[in-house]
């Protein structure tokens, strides 16, 4: 297989994760997660220059308090600014990378605006962005596994937001995705989209 480059953005649960492995092991690629790009970042960069990247590590930011306070808007508004400085750690490494060729990169950091400008500029990226419209799976995942942190930590009415928050990120990456002409999976169980990604992201 040419040279090759998988990214995989979607809303929060909707099985990115899930779909890398997947892909991963019927393609014999390498994977990597934005969340792990991220940490990496944080461990490199200092705070003062990139204060965006570590807003959520941030000790005086509280996850129950700030999942309280804050609009499901707003979350994905401070989401998406962590995921543009992230972003700029993907693109170090779709650009640069000289030890996998071919691999697949994962996570909420993956954006379509910005995924737009990268696929024009380098004819071997490819990108597919996943959505679950089921509230009831992604409340149930919540409710088992927690979002920001594990479900036990925090109570059921953070829990909600949580759920919420994912509804708003994914409303907002339906227009983001139509906007800027990316394709879109939309998933009805976790056993079947495997394919229609291969077609559309490879």
């Amino acid at each position: 297989m040419d040279k090759r480059v998988v990214l995989i953005g979607g809303q929060p649960l909707a099985g990115k994760s899930y779909l890398a492995r997947k892909l991963s092991r019927k393609l014999n690629l390498p994977w990597i997660s934005t969340d792990t790009i991220r940490e990496q970042m944080r461990q490199l960069v200092r705070k003062e220059d990139y204060p965006k990247l570590f807003f959520f590590s941030d000790p005086k930011i509280k996850v129950v308090d700030y999942l309280t306070k804050n609009s499901p808007e707003k979350i994905v508004e401070d989401q998406n600014n962590e995921s543009a400085e992230v972003w700029k750690g993907v693109e170090a490494i779709v650009k640069t990378d000289y030890a996998w060729g071919s691999f697949i990169i994962e996570g909420v950091a993956i954006l379509p605006s910005l995924v737009k400008k990268l696929t024009a500029e380098l004819s071997y990226v490819r990108s597919v962005f996943l959505i679950d419209e089921d509230e009831s799976r992604i409340r149930d995942l919540v409710f088992a596994r927690g979002l920001w942190d594990d479900a036990y930590k925090y109570p059921d009415s953070v829990k909600e937001k949580e759920v919420e928050w994912a509804g708003a990120f994914s409303k907002w990456l339906v227009k983001e995705c139509e906007k800027y002409s990316l394709p879109v999976v939309y998933i009805k169980d976790r056993a079947s989209y495997i394919e229609e990604v291969k077609r559309l992201a490879l």
